[in-house]
């Protein structure tokens, strides 16, 4: 059995669980593939494929070109880049992995704190021999505004607690029952962009939420708010959200995701100092990824004794 392992940017996958257990040739890649077709040339002839989240999308017009492929481990159950459809069809069991929900949590807050306080400004002002540079904002007393109140805004809001903040929160059917279970306080949508001193986006990217924020939104909000977003990069509108930073509609944008991925050298947020940019690291975690790789070791001893668990379709 050979066996790929995608889009291991660190080279940490080997380390990260005992692949040993398994009867295997392994092949790690740890640079993107430029394109559909790269990735076809290259998988060419594996029989399993452990997929790094979202990173290497595997549509129809890939997966009909991998006959070899008979496994396909997506790391974490929602990966909206595998055509579940279209693997069945080639008889392509896929199969999913546990993950963590904690270490995006703490990097959104990593980037609320970052954003408040001017920290990548006053990091780059203390390595170039300056002192202070900017004025931050505290964040007691201050509305945070989440955009979605599932688990990981459910988390997000209770650490806003904690500093004294008062959370709101709108997504299409959140109820005020729903809410007040987590002591947030569901709004509007329009009053939710209108109120928040922070807004951070905590919703699943959907055709619904797809360029959810955008122009309208970043007029109706503060000229002080900081927005965050750690979620998918399509939920926001990323022409919109350029536009809104150059012209001050809003302080700041902290984000971990974009709408191409890895974000192009030359993409004008790059140039932005109002923008603070991490490069999809929210989930990025030892913790993490031993639990992703464990799992898909995991899912591969239970496919080579054919009776595949956590299947997906």
């Amino acid at each position: 059995m050979k066996i790929a392992v995608l889009d291991d940017y660190q080279n940490v996958a080997l380390e990260c669980a005992d692949w040993t257990s398994l009867d295997a040739e392994i092949e790690v890649f740890s640079e993107p593939f430029a394109g559909p077709d790269e990735a076809v040339a290259r998988l060419a002839g594996f029989d399993v494929v452990v997929a790094m989240r979202e990173r290497t999308p595997f549509p129809a017009a890939v997966l009909d070109r991998l006959p070899a492929l008979k496994l396909l481990v997506s790391t974490g159950r929602r990966n909206a880049a595998i055509d579940l459809d279209a693997a069945r069809r080639n008889g392509v069991v896929v199969s999913a992995t546990g993950a963590l929900a904690y270490p995006t949590v703490e990097h959104a807050w990593a980037l609320i704190l970052a954003g408040a306080r001017n920290l990548p400004v006053e990091f780059r002002s203390m390595r170039e021999g300056g002192w202070q540079i900017g004025l931050g904002m505290g964040l007691r007393d201050k509305t945070l505004g989440l955009l979605g109140l599932g688990r990981l805004g459910a988390e997000v809001a209770r650490i806003g607690l904690a500093f004294g903040m008062r959370p709101i929160a709108w997504s299409q059917h959140l109820t005020q029952e729903r809410a007040a279970e987590h002591g947030v306080t569901a709004v509007s949508k329009e009053d939710l962009f209108a109120q928040a001193d922070v807004l951070s986006v905590h919703l699943v990217l959907s055709e619904r939420t797809r360029g959810l924020v955008g122009a309208a939104e970043f007029a109706a909000m503060k000229p002080s708010a900081l927005l965050v977003n750690t979620s998918r990069g399509p939920i926001v509108d990323e022409a919109a959200l350029v536009d809104a930073l150059r012209r001050k509609e809003i302080a700041a944008a902290a984000l971990d995701v974009y709408d191409v991925e890895p974000l192009p050298a030359e993409h004008p947020l790059r140039a932005l100092d109002n923008a603070i940019l991490t490069p999809h690291i929210g989930y990025v975690s030892r913790e993490t990824y031993e639990v992703f790789y464990g799992g898909a070791v995991q899912d591969i001893a239970a496919f080579q004794t054919g009776s595949p668990i956590n299947v997906l379709n």
